[in-house]
């Protein structure tokens, strides 16, 4: 879109911008959006896409989790042709660094829909860009969960906004 001579153009009319701003408003509006609250346990969820990746940051208030924070990129040209491993550990890496100010120096969990991700610490990867990111996340005070696929849906929908 934003290169010369790009034939995927965006039409966008009264209708678009009707429903970005209904799902703008009702992403920001409590008690879906929730203050960070330092003394409660902070999750972070992640997904990854062939298009992007997309991370949510969340605490849990009255048993359920709510989120604090979204944040979501399209990957490079040279990111869309990682395995799906690497793309999934890429989302884990860059959403810490994007919300690395709320989770350095304290527990929180990490739950991906990824399975064979549970097992980072624990394994051996003869790759060096993951060896490298597992290192980075031994930073951490992280506990890795597995969560289903449908439970992961507003992670996967920000990965797959820019598609």
């Amino acid at each position: 879109m934003t290169r010369k001579g790009c034939p995927n153009r965006i039409l966008w009319g009264p209708a678009q911008e009707k429903a970005y701003q209904t799902v703008r408003d009702l992403m920001s509006r409590d008690p879906v959006l929730r203050l960070p609250d330092t003394a409660k346990e902070f999750i972070l969820r992640t997904d990854a896409s062939d298009e992007g990746i997309g991370a949510m940051l969340m605490q849990e208030h009255g048993g359920k989790p709510f989120p604090v924070s979204y944040a979501s990129k399209k990957l490079s040209r040279a990111e869309k042709n990682y395995s799906t491993m690497e793309k999934e550990c890429l989302a884990i890496v860059w959403g810490i660094k994007k919300f690395e100010l709320y989770l350095q120096g304290v527990k929180f969990v990490l739950q991906t829909d990824h399975k064979p991700l549970t097992y980072l610490n624990s394994a051996k990867f003869v790759n060096n860009r993951i060896m490298r990111w597992v290192m980075y996340l031994q930073n951490f005070d992280m506990r890795v969960e597995s969560i289903k696929g449908s439970d992961n849906v507003g992670t996967d929908f920000l990965s797959r906004v820019c598609e």
